[in-house]
């Protein structure tokens, strides 16, 4: 295979395995938006339960018709995976009670701050810098975003906190999962798998403490047929979307990961105007998020314009810079 080539089939893989992730970070929202307000479920973490139910599930009969393969459990198992399954359960419970908790374009304004923690943190952990244009697009997110939050008339204090706990959780489970993917005998599958299978059993013990587990299995939905297959399609879905993350993840760098999660608001931002009944339009509010969109589409055609990131990084005019929060003070 030739360099060109070589170069070609690269820059493909992120952009297929990019996209893929924003599809399926887009369907899942709405999907669990559905369950969750127009059904009127009452249990965001039995949901999510269900969705780590439907990852074990499948990774292990694919395991065990030798589809996929991966590490058997042993006790190096438990190092290895660390801290990924305690950020997976973060992210899980705050993710969906956000998505509960706000409108869908608010929900996804206050996600952009996972970009910034992202950049903060790969900057540190994985010791990676990032081109100026690239710094400068992510800030203009967060200033779009901050935009588009001053304006928001259905404030719950409740679901910010949510949202935004969400943001460290999702970054830090996304520079980790990169960190974790070259780790040898885990992989892609393994990643998943073991993620899901630890955290599955505290997360009921907590579902049943708090009496959530009760209130979802005492449900009435689960009598309609229309509920029970929204309810199996947002559990094979959430198995699908980790996968999508950890496929984009294993292409791209993390940030760009968290950026291509932004950029399905395009089609986020005009489709919760017109379901779930609670987005509230203001001039502020649109001109915030189509900043964000905007400053996120920059990122993108910066980066999946250049033949690699390593490019990008790597040119000489602009300089690369090695993030900190007192640079993101200065540029702010």
């Amino acid at each position: 295979m030739t360099l060109n080539a070589e170069v070609n089939r690269a820059r493909l893989m992120k952009f297929v395995s990019a996209a893929f992730y924003a599809f399926c970070s887009f369907f899942i929202i709405v999907v669990n938006k559905s369950i969750l307000t127009e059904y009127k479920f009452p249990s965001f973490m039995f949901l999510g339960i269900g969705q780590m139910t439907a990852t074990i599930i499948i990774l292990y009969v694919a395991k065990m018709s030798k589809t996929i393969q991966f590490q058997d459990f042993d006790k190096s198992i438990p190092g290895k995976i660390f801290p990924l399954p305690l950020l997976y359960m973060g992210n899980h419970v705050t993710g969906l009670g956000g998505t509960k908790k706000l409108s869908l374009p608010m929900f996804t304004v206050l996600r952009k701050f996972t970009i910034l923690l992202t950049m903060i943190m790969e900057s540190r952990i994985l010791r990676k810098s990032f081109a100026r244009p690239l710094v400068c697009s992510v800030l203009a997110i967060v200033v779009g975003a901050l935009v588009a939050a001053s304006s928001d008339l259905s404030f719950n204090a409740e679901g910010y906190t949510f949202v935004l706990l969400n943001d460290v959780f999702t970054a830090a489970s996304g520079v980790y999962t990169k960190k974790k993917l070259g780790m040898e005998g885990l992989g892609k599958y393994g990643v998943l798998f073991y993620n899901a299978f630890i955290i599955i059993i505290p997360t009921v013990l907590a579902s049943a403490y708090t009496g959530d587990l009760q209130k979802a299995l005492s449900f009435e939905g689960w009598m309609s047929v229309t509920f029970i297959f929204h309810f199996l399609l947002s559990c094979v879905m959430g198995f699908i979307l980790m996968y999508s993350i950890i496929l984009c993840s294993f292409y791209n760098t993390a940030l760009t990961t968290t950026v291509v999660g932004a950029i399905k608001n395009v089609a986020v931002m005009y489709i919760g105007m017109f379901i779930g009944g609670d987005y509230i339009f203001s001039w502020t509010n649109f001109l915030g998020l189509n900043i964000c969109i905007s400053a996120a589409l920059i990122y993108s055609y910066i980066t999946f314009h250049s033949g690699s990131e390593s490019n990008v990084k790597a040119a000489e005019d602009p300089p690369s810079v090695h993030v900190t929060e007192s640079h993101l003070e200065e540029k702010t």
